[in-house]
C-alpha cells in the first residue's frame, strides 16, 4: 500500500547518499545518468573496446595554457561508464577548439586527461596523481562515490574539484557537484506553481534512492516556497497506485490538492489515466513531472500526460555543440556534453585561473553565477550547484512547447 506522509558568451555571473553512484539502464545500448540519456554504440554487456587500462600517467593532453588542469574519467572499466567518459572528454577538446579558435578568449590552461576506471580506488590513484603534477584544479569524475574518494584527496591538498555526479550529498566545501541535482528541478517546479497560483501542491515517489532524494527535495524546496504540501506518497509497485489515488481524491475534493508531482518515467501514465479515471482533471490538477522526463518521447507521447509540465534543460545549448562535435567524433553528443565543456570553458575563465592563487574559494562561488552551454548555473558554498531550467508542457500528439524560460 502506498505510504502517506503529510506534512558560450562566458560572463560571471542535489541527497541520498549513493545516488547517483549507479547508472540506470534504459534499453539495450542506453543509459540514463540522473536526468540526462545516453545512447551506446553496443550494449551494456560488451566489452570495453579496447581502451587503456589505468594509468599513472595521464591518457592525453589537449590545451596551450600554462594553468595546469587535471579532467578525471572512466576510460575503462565498466563499458558503459567508459564510453560516456569518452564523449564527456570529446566534449572538453570541442571547448579547448574553440577556445583556441577564438583571438577574444585566452589560452590559460592544459587539461591533463586521466582514468579513473569505475572505482573509488581508481579515483584516488588518478587525483593523486593529478595533485603530484601539480594541477590547479580537477574537473570529474562522474560517479558519487568516485567524487567522494577523488574529492578526499582534493580537498587534503587545497585543490578545488568540480565533479559530474548527479548527487549532491557528495559535495561540500572545495569539492563541488555541477550537474542538476533534484533540489534543483524540484526548486524550479515548486515555484513555477507557486507564481501560477497553485496552492497544495502533492507528490508522489518510488521508493528508490532517486525517488527518494526527490521525495526529501521536494518537502524542502515546497516548503522554502511557502508551501504546506498536501501529502508525499511512497510506492514500491506501480501496483500500488490506485491504492495512492484513492487517498489523495479526497484531498482533490476538498481543495487541498491542486498539484501532483509525479517525476517517475515508468508509473508515470498510470497515475494520470488513474486520476482521470477518478474525474480529475488538468483543471483541476496540475500534473508535474521531472526533468528526466526530456530523455523520453515515448512518455511524452502518452495522451494521458497531455497538460502535464516538467523542469527541463535548455537544450538550445547541445544543438549549438552538436554538428561540431557529430563532425570531429563521428557521432551525437550525449545530453551530459554540456556539462564537461562547461565546466572546461569554466576552468579558463581569465579570473579565475589566473587569479591568484586560481580557483579561488570565493570566485568560483561568486552568487551571480556563470553563463554555461546549458544556461546560468551557479556554484555554492557547500559545493552544490544551481542550474537554470525551463518548463515545459506536453501538449497533444507529444508537441513540446516551453511555457516558462530558463531561471535558477
Amino acid at each position: 500500500m502506498g505510504n502517506q506522509n503529510n506534512g558560450p558568451v562566458w560572463t560571471r555571473r542535489s541527497a541520498i547518499a549513493g545516488l547517483a553512484s549507479l547508472l540506470a539502464a534504459c534499453s539495450p545500448g542506453s543509459m540514463q545518468w540522473g536526468s540526462r540519456s545516453f545512447s551506446l554504440p553496443w550494449g551494456q554487456d560488451s566489452g570495453s573496446g579496447g581502451l587503456s587500462p589505468i594509468a599513472t600517467t595521464p591518457a592525453e593532453r589537449f590545451g596551450r595554457g600554462p594553468v595546469n588542469v587535471a579532467l578525471l574519467l572512466p576510460l575503462s572499466g565498466d563499458p558503459a561508464l567508459a564510453q560516456l567518459g569518452l564523449a564527456l572528454a570529446n566534449a572538453s577538446k570541442l571547448a579547448i577548439g574553440f577556445i583556441e579558435a577564438n583571438p577574444n578568449i585566452g589560452e590559460n590552461i592544459t587539461i591533463a586527461l586521466r582514468d579513473t576506471g569505475d572505482s573509488a580506488a581508481g579515483a584516488t590513484s588518478a587525483a593523486s596523481a593529478a595533485i603530484a603534477e601539480g594541477a590547479k584544479l580537477i574537473l570529474g569524475p562522474l560517479k558519487a562515490d568516485q567524487v567522494s574518494a577523488a574529492g578526499a584527496v582534493a580537498r587534503a591538498s587545497g585543490v578545488p574539484l568540480i565533479g559530474f555526479a548527479h548527487n549532491g550529498s557528495v559535495a561540500g566545501p572545495g569539492v563541488h557537484v555541477l550537474n542538476v541535482l533534484p533540489e534543483t528541478e524540484m526548486k524550479r517546479a515548486v515555484t513555477y506553481l507557486r507564481e501560477q497560483g497553485r496552492r497544495g501542491p502533492a507528490g508522489i515517489f518510488p521508493a528508490t534512492p532517486y525517488g527518494e532524494a526527490l521525495a526529501t527535495a521536494f518537502r524542502t524546496q515546497a516548503i522554502s516556497a511557502g508551501f504546506n504540501p498536501s501529502a508525499v506518497y511512497t510506492f514500491s509497485d506501480v501496483s500500488e497506485a490506485q491504492s495512492i489515488i484513492a487517498q489523495a481524491k479526497p484531498l482533490v475534493d476538498r481543495g487541498m490538492l491542486d498539484a501532483l508531482i509525479i517525476p517517475d518515467r515508468a508509473s508515470a501514465p498510470t497515475f494520470a489515466r488513474l486520476l482521470a479515471e477518478a474525474g480529475v482533471g488538468s483543471d483541476l490538477v496540475q500534473l508535474v513531472g521531472s526533468a528526466d522526463w526530456a530523455s523520453d518521447p515515448a512518455l511524452l507521447a502518452n495522451p494521458a500526460l497531455v497538460g502535464a509540465i516538467f523542469p527541463a534543460i535548455n537544450d538550445a545549448g547541445l544543438n549549438a555543440i552538436r554538428a561540431d562535435y557529430q563532425a570531429r567524433f563521428g557521432s551525437a553528443p550525449p545530453q551530459m556534453a554540456t556539462i564537461a565543456y562547461t565546466a572546461t570553458i569554466l576552468a579558463n575563465v581569465n579570473t579565475l585561473s589566473l587569479a591568484t592563487p586560481p580557483y579561488d574559494a570565493m570566485l568560483l562561488t561568486n552568487p551571480a553565477g556563470f553563463a554555461g552551454r546549458d544556461g546560468l548555473f551557479r556554484l555554492n558554498a557547500n559545493g552544490r550547484s544551481d542550474y537554470a531550467l525551463v518548463i515545459r508542457q506536453i501538449g497533444a500528439g507529444g508537441v513540446m512547447t516551453t511555457v516558462d524560460g530558463a531561471k535558477l
